[in-house]
């Protein structure tokens, strides 16, 4: 895929034309070790080590000032938890030798500042679960003040006009939020060179296919089953895309995968109890390290924290369509951005704000209804049904596909979220500021608002409610149907992949 951050729909309003970054001597994806190296603080901080934790990581790290202002906790749709933002780029440190830039399989690229791997690790509130949401990089979004791009370019243009790095991990967190809906209270960036340094201070990581792969792109080579990875081999195996059958969305697996068997074999016995090894391990991760905090107090809110606890997914999408900008042609991911919402809800939980309320009465409930089904009728079929149980209803809208039914909300307007969610069953109730007020969004699942009496009698067929309902009329889908990756636990003993 292209990798171009000059690739969007408006020109860019932060400064010139983005350069080529030597895109012919690189080679994209780069998945993020802080998580292992992090886990491995957390599990030494349990036995009391804070300080030579601290001792450890304290030289190379760099403290970017990427998280600011108070948090609105209007918006904050998961409480206490935690999401920091972990990012891996292909950039090369200034201070990498040739033998090193030899031993990554690669050379200089002129200061790429490119994102390849962006994932967001939620921490729920008393820190013994976790997951991973993957946000592919070719991921095609509104870029704040810039227009549509690709999501790995949102970190380039933070950077301009003396931007530098704290401008473009600012730049990438408000692209993250406003696309998912979390707020991010943490940020950690990794590069090529500090992603080596932790495998090969490590050792060989074990990992499982199902079957047999090879890419002379990203140099895989693997058998079925079982094999163990050195540094250099596990560059291959997180930058592989050719070859897979989803591309750079089954790369995010790959990437998933190896971090839930990296943090594995960090907190397997033979790495705790070998004070070299894990002080070379801390030494590497602190040493290619950018974040917005102490690396210790991050680590001490992950003390419970253990592999088997970690899940995987990757954000909804609908394809990976081609598509013409300024007339060149861009593949793209492109993202279920209606459905993202009640996506990451049904990761990380209904707000307790939701969870405590009450039912509000139809005839105080206020509604509008947005087809985003693909079927054409919908939106005004359900709005007759809910007006006919009582509920205040605006004339139907559109949408763009969605796979996820979903009731959105404000703030504050939880009870009336809770009376439309009533009335359709298998609805997801979303918290939002992107709406002014309730809206009931179709999506392709098929849910959709109930009669009172859904009951036929016996003989007889079932009226429509209030005798006004019209039947909606199935339409030849016009595109691709949503799909995302499921939500899977790469951390356990055993697991293989494809």
């Amino acid at each position: 895929m292209s990798n171009e951050p000059e690739q969007t729909t408006e020109p860019a309003h932060r400064g010139a034309a983005t350069p080529r970054h030597g895109r012919q001597k690189r080679r994209a994806g780069v998945v993020f070790p802080a998580i292992a190296g992090v886990l491995t603080m957390a599990v030494v901080l349990s036995g009391g080590y804070a300080a030579y934790a601290y001792n450890q990581l304290s030289d190379g790290v760099t403290i970017v000032n990427a998280i600011t202002g108070n948090k609105d906790k209007k918006d904050d749709v998961d409480g206490k938890a935690q999401n920091i933002l972990l990012v891996g780029d292909d950039h090369r440190p200034e201070n990498a030798t040739p033998e090193q830039m030899a031993e990554l399989s690669t050379t200089s690229d002129g200061g790429a500042t490119n994102t390849d791997t962006m994932i967001v690790l939620h921490i729920n509130a008393d820190g013994s679960q976790a997951t991973m949401i993957s946000f592919p990089r070719d991921s095609y979004v509104d870029i704040p003040d810039v227009g549509k791009g690709k999501l790995n370019s949102a970190f380039y243009y933070g950077t301009l006009n003396g931007g530098g790095d704290t401008g473009g991990a600012k730049m990438l967190i408000k692209t993250i939020e406003n696309l998912s809906g979390l707020q991010i209270d943490h940020y950690v960036r990794v590069s090529l060179l500090g992603f080596y340094q932790v495998v090969k201070e490590l050792g060989p990581v074990q990992v499982c296919l199902n079957q047999a792969t090879s890419d002379p792109y990203s140099g895989v080579d693997l058998p079925a089953g079982k094999s163990s990875l050195n540094a250099k081999e596990a560059l291959s195996f997180v930058r592989q895309r050719h070859g897979l059958p989803n591309g750079d969305l089954d790369r995010n697996v790959r990437q998933q995968y190896f971090l839930s068997q990296e943090a594995r074999k960090v907190t397997s016995a033979g790495t705790l109890l070998n004070p070299v090894k894990m002080g070379n391990i801390l030494k590497a991760v602190g040493g290619s390290i950018q974040t917005d905090t102490n690396l210790v107090d991050l680590a001490s809110q992950m003390r419970n924290l253990r592999p088997g606890n970690i899940q995987s997914a990757t954000i909804p999408t609908l394809g990976t369509p081609t598509i013409y900008v300024n007339g060149s042609a861009l593949s793209i991911v492109e993202v279920d951005t209606v459905g993202l919402p009640a996506f990451v809800q049904g990761l990380v939980g209904e707000p307790e704000a939701y969870t405590k309320a009450g039912r509000a009465q139809p005839a105080n409930t206020s509604l509008t209804v947005l087809n985003g089904s693909g079927v054409e009728g919908a939106a005004t079929s359900a709005g007759q049904v809910l007006t006919a149980r009582g509920f205040q209803v605006a004339p139907a809208g559109s949408s763009p596909t969605t796979k996820v039914t979903q009731v959105q909300y404000p703030a504050g307007q939880e009870s009336q979220a809770k009376a439309v969610a009533s009335a359709v069953p298998g609805a997801v109730p979303v918290r939002t500021s992107a709406v002014a007020g309730v809206t009931l969004v179709l999506g392709t699942d098929g849910k959709t608002a109930k009669p009172i009496a859904t009951e036929p009698t016996a003989g007889a067929s079932t009226p429509a409610a209030g005798g006004s309902a019209s039947k909606p009329t199935k339409q030849p889908a016009k595109e691709p149907t949503p799909k995302s990756t499921d939500v899977h636990n790469y951390g356990t003993e055993g697991t293989c992949i494809n």
